[in-house]
């Protein structure tokens, strides 16, 4: 009876921190190697979230399993916790399931949304950024607590263990090493990481005050130890993103709606043939 206790009660404080938080990530294995992308939490019943379809490569990457992770907990002893669990994946091209309670959540936590359906006429105005896959974590199966990340060095690190994706906080002193090159990382946690050759993405972001500039950078390679070889590098830790000027606030504005655009044609191409 105690572990279904203390299952429900992970299980509860998942939700109190994933409503709770602005910023999170989803990750996952894809049939690539392991794919995460950042994420606004959402809660209808059980923890979703609501990925435009600029992210459609990725969302038809999504296998049926996937750990939600919180990133920025609400107030300095907020949980920063990583579930794992079986996960639904449904495309809302025309926002009808997005543009209920799920809308309101997001703009409340996400200024841009704020900007772009906050309002009846912007939700017309810009129906591609209402156009969502909506990925829910329908069976939870694990609830870890994991370090806070307290600076832009610490990044997640998610691999294959036990054949589940597992999701670990770690730092480097120097994330500038290029393909071909070494980075020893340093679990948040004061633990080991156990590399054992495995295939690993470590992915960072941060965000200007009006997030309208949020930035993903990441590392793969293969993990031995705690050492990085590191295959592919995109971006770096930025400590303090500063907001987008006016013309930079267009030209990013414009190349989100161009990619939403493409991946609303996608599938709706997919759903003729």
């Amino acid at each position: 009876m105690r572990c279904t206790s203390q299952k429900r009660t992970h299980v509860n404080d998942l939700a109190t921190a994933w409503r709770g938080s602005s910023a999170g990530e989803l990750c996952w294995l894809a049939a690539d190697g392991p794919a995460a992308v950042p994420v606004v939490p959402l809660f209808v019943d059980q923890p979703c979230v609501a990925l435009p379809l600029a992210h459609l490569p990725e969302i038809d990457s999504l296998p049926d399993r996937a750990a939600f992770c919180v990133s920025a907990p609400t107030g300095p002893d907020g949980s920063s916790l990583v579930a794992t669990g079986t996960i639904s994946v449904s495309l809302d091209p025309r926002g009808t399931e997005f543009g209920g309670d799920l809308v309101e959540q997001e703009v409340l936590k996400h200024p841009p949304s704020r900007l772009r359906v906050g309002s009846l006429m912007a939700r017309r105005e810009n129906w591609w950024w209402m156009a969502r896959a909506l990925v829910r974590l329908t069976k939870v199966d694990g609830v870890r607590e994991l370090p806070a990340r307290k600076r832009a060095e610490d990044a997640v690190l998610v691999r294959e263990r036990d054949s589940d994706v597992r999701v670990d906080v770690v730092t480097a002193e120097d994330w500038s090493a290029g393909p071909g090159q070494d980075v020893e990382l340093w679990p948040r946690d004061g633990g080991g990481l156990d590399g054992r050759g495995d295939t690993v993405l470590v992915m960072g972001h941060q965000a200007s005050p009006d997030f309208e500039r949020w930035e993903r950078w990441t590392r793969t390679g293969t993990l031995s130890g705690q050492t990085l070889r590191v295959t592919g590098a995109d971006g770096g830790p930025e400590p303090d993103p500063r907001p987008y000027r006016l013309m930079e606030r267009l030209r990013n504005h414009r190349e989100v709606e161009r990619a939403c655009r493409a991946g609303v044609a996608a599938v709706e191409r997919r759903s003729r043939s």
